[in-house]
């Protein structure tokens, strides 16, 4: 079963799918679907449109997010994103096993209705739902330390020991990916600024990816770049979609900050480190050295140059254990959940984990 299991990693900002026993998923795209009106059936509101993948370019104005900050808040855009993955996979018309990664802050109705969707409308022969730090653990290779998840929706910290969650020691916090791209949209755009602009998305999105950086000192690096004289580095001028150039300033080209000094752009507290210190320092004393010197980055975020490097010295900094600490960060760290449960798939220590059809009838039954 293990060769031909699914995996979908369904994030805020992305669902990452594909075949168990692969080094990457094969399917990456935006957690996005769009409304079109639909003439041929004038009926009731559902009836009037039809769903359909991503952004429709002559419609810009019709997407939305089914996955925002960890919380599913549109379900018929899940069933389309999960059945447009699993037709891809269909082998001689079967539908495969299907492991689906959960979110920490799943409400208790959510579970029963993933596995109403599975199975009575996506006819998927067994489900293992699984817990998304905990499989970012198993893609590290180890079973004890601290999993720092930062994508685009939420940032998580969680201790683990011998592979369980620690209790009471997790941390959620609510800014990530999705409030630096607000940052840059405001920032770039000013008053013209519009989230629902393609061309205004695509050029933040470019932004991030080729000019943002980790200072390892904020106050060196602005003075360093308000130094410069204008025009003279081409790493801060960027060319728009449209051919013309601005010049970044220097707090767009240190936007990643945002996950350090989060007061400087007037977000909540506290910082990734801070609430690294604060997890370790909710557990007992005598796991702490062991905890702090297997610290895992993993997401997005943490894929920025100069991150885990600078989250490493403000661990040091912090001195929340006499143990010097350890920043462990993968290549395919932004896919780590993915490639967590692709281990699991392959163990059969979790073989009592997975439901079948037939034992989602029976427990229907009672």
């Amino acid at each position: 079963m293990a060769a031909r299991t699914v995996i979908i990693d369904h994030g805020s900002g992305f669902l990452k799918a594909g075949t168990a026993g692969w080094n990457e998923p094969q399917m990456v795209f935006p957690n996005i679907v769009n409304y079109l009106p639909c003439k041929e059936n004038p009926g009731p509101s559902y009836a009037r449109r039809r769903v359909s993948l991503g952004i429709d370019i002559c419609h810009p104005d019709t997407f939305s997010y089914p996955i925002e900050r960890g919380r599913i808040l549109n379900w018929e855009g899940v069933q389309y994103l999960w059945s447009f993955v699993l037709e891809n996979h269909k082998r001689e018309h079967e539908v495969p096993p299907v492991i689906i990664t959960e979110t920490p802050l799943r409400e208790p109705a959510d579970r029963k209705k993933m596995l109403e969707i599975l199975f009575e409308l996506l006819h998927v022969p067994s489900v293992l739902l699984a817990d998304q730090l905990q499989m970012s653990l198993y893609a590290s290779g180890l079973l004890t330390g601290v999993v720092v998840d930062s994508g685009y929706g939420l940032t998580r910290v969680q201790p683990f020991h011998q592979g369980r969650p620690l209790p009471a020691s997790g941390k959620t916090l609510e800014f990530a990916g999705q409030d630096l791209s607000a940052y840059l949209l405001k920032s770039l755009f000013k008053e013209d600024c519009d989230r629902r602009s393609l061309f205004q998305l695509e050029t933040v999105a470019i932004t991030q990816m080729n000019k943002c950086y980790v200072p390892q000192n904020l106050g060196e690096a602005l003075d360093f770049r308000e130094r410069q004289k204008s025009g003279l580095d081409e790493s801060n001028t960027y060319q728009l979609p449209d051919g013309s150039r601005v010049e970044l300033t220097p707090m767009q080209r240190v936007a990643p900050e945002m996950f350090f000094s989060p007061q400087v752009f007037e977000q909540p507290g506290p910082s990734i480190p801070g609430a690294i210190v604060e997890s370790v320092e909710s557990c007992e004393i005598s796991l702490r050295p062991l905890l702090v010197s297997h610290v895992m980055a993993c997401g997005g975020n943490t894929l920025y140059p100069g991150f885990t490097k600078r989250l490493f010295r403000e661990l040091m900094g912090d001195g929340v254990s006499s143990t010097k600490a350890t920043v462990w960060a993968g290549s395919n760290r932004n896919f780590s959940v993915w490639l967590g449960a692709s281990v699991v798939a392959h163990l059969s220590t979790y073989q009592s984990e997975w439901m079948s059809r037939e034992e989602y009838g029976e427990h229907r039954r009672m």
